[in-house]
Formats: C-alpha cells, structure tokens, sequence
C-alpha cells in the first residue's frame, strides 16, 4: 500500500506563478453546517472564503433528515445524553470532548432559533422532540418532521450571506492543501481549487478549516449525496494530517429498497414514533436481538438487518427486511417528505410495508484533532464529520451529528483567529503563523503511459469492493483481498494526470478506501460500527485510537483519556 500511502501531494501540473491567486484571513472548505458556523464565527475577526463543491443544497447537511440531539426539557439532563452517547461509542469516547459538544450544544440551537430556524412545536406551543435509536430520553428537535437538515441549511445559508466579510465560492472543487514544502506536516497555507468558469486558483488563508463532510460514495450503497467523495480526508492525509479511527463507518439501518431508484434515507425518528422491523413472514425481529429492539444503536440493528436477510436469501426470502409503519397515526403530518417520496413509488405508509436495507450513511474516523477543532499540521483544523474529535467513538450516536457541527463549528471559527497573531499564547509549541505568500509549486507526477483509464469503471468496481469486502460485517480474508486489489489498481490510477474533478474525485477515494481497509484489518476486534466475524469480541487492549500519518509507515496509537478535563484545550490528542 506504499503506492497509495505515500501519493504525492499535487495532483496536477502547473506553476503557482501563472494561477490567479486569492487571499483571505480564513479558508473554509465545506458548506455544511460545520463549515457556514465556522465562517460565520471566523468572520468576527477577519475576511472568510467558504467553498462549496457543489451548491448549498446538495451537502450531507441539507440531505439529514433526523434532526439535532439538545437537552432543552426538564425531563431530561445533560448527564442521561452524555452517558448515552459513550455507551453508543462503546469504550472510544473521549468524554472531554462528549461533554464539551453536548454542554453548548442547547446555547448554540438557540442561537439558531434567534436567526429564524423554525422548528416543530407541539399542541402547547413548546418544541416538540422526538426519540431516536440509542437515547434514553426524547431529545430530537426537528423540523417539518423529516425536514430538519434542509431547514438548518436555509437557515446558515441566509445568515452566512449576510455576514460581513464572508465570501461563499460555489461549485468550487478544493484539488489540494497548501504548503510550504512537500514534507509532511508542513503548515498549511490555503487550497488550490478549480472553479468550471474560472478554471484553477490559489487560495492563500493564514487559517485553513476543513469541513469537508464525509466518505459514504466509498460504498455502493449509501445515504450521502454523491459529493461525498472523502476529498478532505484525502487532502489532510497528504498534507501530513494524522487521521484516526477509519475502521469505524457507520451503516444507518434502514433507505429505501427498490430496484432502480436511490438509496433514499427513512429517518430513524420513524422507529421512534414506532414503525417496526419485519422479516419476510412479518415477524418482529428485533425484539430477539437487543433489549431496545428498533430503538437500539445503528450497528446493532444494522447487523440484525444484514443477518436476517442472509437467511431470507438462503430461503428464497428476498434482500430486504420490511418497515412496518401502519401503526403510526398521523404518519403523513408527521413525516410529509417522507410521504411525499413514498407516493412517488405508489406506497402508502398508512397501508403498505416498506422495502429497507442498510446503507453506509456516516464516517466516524476522520482527521485527529484537539478540543478546538486543531489538527497535528500548523494552519489547519477540521471540524464535522471530516474530524475524529473523540466524540461519536466507535460508533455515533443518532443526531449528534448536526449537533457538532454547530458546536465546533463556533468553536474553530474563533479559535483559528490564534494563526494571525505572533505569539499568541493560546496557540499550541509548534504552531507558527503561516503568512500567505506565493510560493512556487511544481508538479512532478509525469503521464502515465498505460492507455486509457476508464474512470467510471475503476469507480464503480472500488464501491462495490468497499460494500463487499469493508462493509457492515467484516473478516480478515476480504479485508486482505480489497488491500490488494486497492494497491492493484493504485499502479495505473494515481500516476495519471486529470483535468477535471471525476478524476480527482477516484483518486481521493482510493486513497481513503485503503485507509479505511487497513484500520479494519489492524483492529482484530468487533467494536461499535467495525464487526470482524472471526473476532467476534471487543478486546480492552484495542480500545485506542489507531493513527495513520503520511511519510511515518506503520500505524500508531493514542490512548484514551477518559476523565473530563484531563486533555487541556490547546494540547493536541
């Protein structure tokens, strides 16, 4: 894995010289609600680009369904949702970072509701919350039922545009990281980026947040909008960035299964208002599997899924289980998008089971960082799902995922305004002020001369691997086999020149897969959202955080701590 381990840092041929080149105080890639948060605080103290790969409608954000984790009633307390989401993590929380997003999270959804999110309220007039798989309380608010993400999306969008200082690029594609030198660990000086009208630019920023999103085009089958393509993860890897824990994908138990059509998420707030799962006699399952049946956390249930269509399939059973909503009054008011999507495939929730199957819905792992979103590389941060904060563990607990964004998000923002100051004392030994300054950038990667490469092919074949081979259930033998065949195709992929972002799309993909395929094979344990079917046991030596760095060889390893407090602020993990 070498070849792909040890990619070079720039993916195309050109001298930084003849490039526009673009300065800004603080650079921030993604536009979910991570990155809009952090622009928006970042904007207190200087200018602020945010590049959108796509448009604002089309981020794993505007596509959540759910809604966000908040302790807002008397009914429930801070402590039942942080003991609830280390439970969830299965012994990789870090608890210091579950309380720091949990403590702000009620302050920063009211923020949101002072910039006009509406959310749900019920008959008298208070907001109405729901549960979902994994809580212990009714903690979820939500919007239009199933419209919360988009609802949240509007919202930042609106108030991103109208903060002064903030520059929102578009359909912008972010190639590669800046740095000084091509060592690992040089500091970060901005991006380089390709815009369809206006082709490639240098993005120089003193600060550089990466809000990227997640990797779920990795798989055939996923939740995640086909942005998803792990090019933040990619790029922090080559920039010298310790990502960690990329064994742990999470598979959300129940989209949508029809031939022909997406992958469409069924928001676990569906098994909170009470649908129940169903085999292909329509018996209840999951009250054989787990004390919560459909409430309980996503790799529980998803594994159940999984299992429970094997033995259909070998019964003729089909490859599917059902969702049975037929006992939820009020279904169509309560979930309108939801029926709205159904009636175009003529199912009538009130009437008709659903066709569901597990899809790979959330990255887990991701670049290690501090409690102030720090990355180990000068210049950089990282935020959402794009970051391992030690928040979700092994495993992420339903709708904490928004809740992050929004917290750390701030958190970052304000925080990266340490890389404008000389001295500063809140920045941590190492950290030096990286000023933007054109410095000349040569590629060195030469044509490869093996033909052809047939993109969509190389593509299609990887996500299918992925989903076979590093999916919901795992063993040794697979997970060899897909590092070979990652390695195999590395040979006459990541030499090649492209022009154009599909190919830098497989490339970051390759990358990320490999990444992904070696934690799952060093972790010979089951943990969480990584089953390893020939070591079906959690083993208390594993509960580390496995570490991979660019230019260091083999995997390292970083010990808990699990007592709030102990990691100071500014240090990193």
């Amino acid at each position: 894995m070498d070849r792909l381990f040890d990619q070079r840092r720039y993916l195309i041929p050109f001298r930084s010289s003849l490039l526009p080149q673009i300065f800004t105080d603080t650079l921030v890639i993604g536009a979910g609600v991570a990155g809009l948060r952090a622009a928006i605080s970042a904007a207190e103290h200087g200018e602020v680009i945010v590049l959108s790969k796509g448009d604002l409608k089309s981020t794993n954000t505007a596509w959540a369904q759910g809604g966000i984790a908040a302790v807002l009633g008397k009914d429930d307390s801070t402590e039942s949702h942080v003991q609830d989401t280390l439970v969830a993590g299965a012994g990789l929380c870090e608890e210091d970072a579950v309380r720091e997003v949990i403590e702000n999270g009620p302050a920063r959804l009211r923020e949101l509701m002072g910039w006009g999110m509406r959310l749900d309220k019920n008959s008298e007039g208070e907001l109405a919350v729901g549960r979902e798989g994994g809580h212990s309380a009714s903690r979820i608010v939500h919007t239009d039922g199933d419209a919360t993400g988009r609802e949240l999306q509007r919202c930042l969008s609106e108030k991103v545009r109208k903060t002064h200082g903030v520059r929102l690029f578009e359909n912008c594609f972010a190639l590669d990281l800046i740095t000084p030198g091509s060592e690992p660990g040089s500091p970060v000086m901005g991006a380089i980026t390709h815009h369809p009208k206006h082709g490639l630019q240098m993005i120089w920023a003193k600060a550089t947040i990466l809000a990227s999103g997640g990797a779920g085009v990795l798989y055939r089958e996923t939740t995640n909008p086909p942005q998803a393509t792990a090019d933040g993860l990619a790029m922090a890897y080559r920039a010298g960035a310790s990502v960690a824990d990329m064994a742990f994908v999470q598979f959300h138990p129940t989209t949508l299964y029809l031939p022909g059509a997406a992958r469409w998420l069924i928001t676990e707030a569906v098994r909170g208002e009470g649908a129940k799962l169903l085999d292909s006699s329509e018996h209840r399952f999951m009250l054989d599997v787990h004390p919560l049946a459909e409430l309980a956390p996503r790799d529980v249930v998803s594994r159940a899924i999984v299992r429970q269509i094997a033995k259909q399939a070998s019964a003729a059973g089909g490859s599917h289980v059902w969702l049975d909503c037929r006992s939820i009054r009020g279904f169509h008011d309560r979930f309108p998008g939801m029926t709205a999507l159904l009636r175009k495939f003529d199912l009538d929730p009130a009437e008709d089971l659903i066709p569901v199957h597990p899809a790979a819905h959330y990255m887990v792992g991701g670049v290690m960082t501090d409690l102030s979103g720090r990355s180990d590389v000068p210049g950089l941060y990282a935020i959402g799902e794009s970051a391992a904060l030690g928040l979700h563990g092994a495993n992420r607990l339903a709708s904490n995922s928004l809740l992050e964004g929004l917290v750390m998000g701030e958190i970052a923002g304000r925080t990266c305004a340490e890389m404008k100051q000389a001295g500063s004392s809140s920045r941590p030994a190492g950290w030096s002020v990286a000023r933007p300054a054109p410095v000349s950038v040569v590629s060195d990667i030469r044509p490869s001369d093996q033909g052809e490469l047939d993109l969509d092919d190389v593509r299609s074949s990887l996500r299918s691997a992925m989903w076979k081979n590093v999916g919901i259930e795992r063993s040794g033998g697979k997970l060899r086999d897909v590092c070979d065949m990652l390695d195999f195709w590395a040979r006459y992929t990541l030499d090649k020149i492209f022009d154009e972002p599909a190919g830098w799309e497989v490339q970051n993909l390759l990358l990320v897969g490999a990444l992904v395929a070696h934690s799952a094979a060093w972790r010979e344990e089951s943990r969480g959202c990584h089953t390893r079917i020939d070591y079906p046991d959690s083993m208390p030596e594993l509960a580390v955080h496995d570490c991979r760095r660019r230019g260091h060889g083999a995997v390292s390893t970083v010990p808990l701590r699990h007592a709030a407090g102990v990691r100071p602020r500014g240090a990193l993990v």
